[in-house]
């Protein structure tokens, strides 16, 4: 996601250098966008005004706001457009806030599609002023953009997004595998169904991996992984255990023992695709 981020803000003049935790990759996309590689996460934050991150889990965000620390500054906002925990964030802007910094959570939805196409919906938390100053940052990524309220509310608004991905995405494989041991034309059946009232964005972008039984990284299994883990610690927060995160959290886990972990979360299918297979097998037939 970062990669096509930083190119939608090179296109709209706005980025100034990268950073990556792999330097390869950092030096490979300063060479393609002509720009500098900075040396550090905290020689960048003192060379700009504004810096967005994108990395994987609340470990890391923590880890590399810790590293820009050094050169945070007075009007400096940090803009994260990870997915990570609400708590996670509160507590990067209580850092960056002693330095007189600003912070936006602002998670991302749309998958590589959306981030190449700066079609992103970003959901946003931070305070009103930090959040205008964030706004033409963001508008060069996503195509929509709320402000829902303080820091943490972008984080909440992710995870309400991620438990919807967990159960869209099982639906439309037990459809699809249904679809299939019925011997309908799936191809077909896509182009008529992404018409239809059932259809959703995971159905029309990731029914077609289902059909060709390739699944190439988009959303890997073990990032939804975790952050369906961070959905169920909140829940938790509240007394609740939510039976969809439960249930696609046991499958992921088969998936990623199996060596899955790094397929798009459309791989799922094989697990509904096993369970036509399995009650169709001769040695479970009654003789």
């Amino acid at each position: 996601m970062g990669g096509p981020m930083a190119r939608n803000l090179a296109k709209a003049g706005l980025l100034q250098g990268v950073w990556n935790r792999t330097v390869a990759k950092a030096q490979s996309l300063a060479s393609e966008l002509g720009t500098s590689v900075a040396q550090s996460p905290a020689s960048l934050a003192a060379a700009c005004d504004v810096v967005v991150i994108c990395v994987s889990a609340d470990a890391d965000l923590l880890q590399t706001v810790d590293a820009l620390l050094p050169g945070a500054h007075p009007g400096l906002l940090v803009i994260d457009c990870s997915t990570v925990s609400a708590g996670c964030a509160r507590e990067c802007a209580q850092k960056l806030a002693l330095h007189g910094s600003g912070f936006v959570d602002a998670p991302v939805s749309g998958g590589v599609e959306g981030a190449k196409n700066a079609a992103l919906a970003i959901m946003v938390g931070g305070s009103a002023e930090d959040f205008e100053r964030a706004l033409p940052v963001l508008k060069a990524m996503g195509k929509t953009v709320t402000r829902l309220g303080p820091v943490g509310f972008g984080q909440a608004t992710k995870a309400t997004n991620q438990i919807m991905c967990a159960g869209i995405i099982q639906v439309v494989a037990e459809a699809m595998a249904f679809a299939k041991a019925e011997g309908l034309p799936l191809d077909q059946v896509i182009e008529t169904l992404g018409q239809g009232a059932g259809s959703s964005w995971y159905f029309v972008n990731r029914a077609p991996f289902m059909s060709r039984q390739a699944y190439p990284a988009g959303f890997r299994v073990r990032l939804h992984d975790k952050d369906l883990k961070i959905c169920r610690d909140m829940a938790a927060k509240h007394g609740v255990a939510l039976p969809s995160v439960e249930s696609v959290l046991t499958e992921y886990s088969q998936l990623m023992a199996a060596g899955h972990g790094d397929e798009d979360i459309s791989t799922i299918f094989r697990l509904k695709e096993a369970l036509f297979a399995q009650a169709n097998s001769p040695a479970l037939k009654a003789p």
